[in-house]
């Protein structure tokens, strides 16, 4: 009677299991509903922690701002389950340009110092504040937004997305980080020629 007992509390245990996570095996290719699982058998807790965010990115660099991703591909153990985080550093001055994440919202929770924070709808109507500690702000998924240091001192935030992998396009390097001819960006900017060469310039972008 024990013995059977034991088999069906086992059976139960497997089939719980099955549908509980599924942590991410990077190695496979990822589809539209995410990684492929990792066996049962080799997942620990290790999964599903994720020790990344605690170090000050390095805002050293054109835009005076950092970003630490804990997407699926730093943190297996979100792997389908609709959500993911990643750390804000902004330095005086610093700036995280106009960006869409075309499969996530995004919210924005302030911990250190002030943020002006906005997105544009589709209907180009703007919608900007300035964040103190302890607000929050949300973008909506697939308009264009930003997030400016708003004051003398270094800020931090978290953001959060409803997707373990956000995706990211960031404006000005779609406009002049690429090989997209000068002629054309500057037909489709409205830009002289001598401002879209110093941008290519600045950004990485030829052509």
């Amino acid at each position: 009677m024990l013995h059977i007992l034991f088999l069906f509390a086992l059976l139960l245990s497997s089939s719980a299991n099955a549908g509980d996570f599924c942590v991410a095996n990077l190695k496979g290719e990822e589809g539209p509903a995410g990684f492929p699982c990792k066996p049962a058998a080799k997942v620990t807790a290790e999964d599903f922690a994720f020790s990344g965010l605690r170090m000050a990115g390095n805002t050293s660099n054109i835009i005076k701002a950092a970003v630490t991703p804990s997407f699926v591909a730093q943190f297996p153990g979100v792997n389908g389950l609709g959500l993911s985080l990643a750390r804000l550093d902004l330095a005086p001055g610093g700036v995280i340009p106009m960006h869409t994440h075309p499969a996530a919202s995004e919210i924005i929770f302030v911990l250190k110092g002030k943020i002006t924070a906005g997105f544009i709808s589709s209907a180009n109507n703007v919608y900007f504040k300035t964040l103190k500690k302890g607000e929050v702000m949300v973008f909506p998924q697939g308009l264009l937004h930003f997030q400016i240091n708003a004051g003398k001192y270094g800020s931090l935030a978290v953001v959060s997305f409803n997707s373990p992998d956000p995706g990211l396009q960031i404006l000005d390097f779609a406009l002049f980080g690429n090989n997209l001819p000068s002629e054309l960006v500057e037909q489709t900017t409205f830009l002289d020629d001598a401002q879209v060469k110093k941008l290519k310039g600045v950004l990485g972008g030829t052509g």
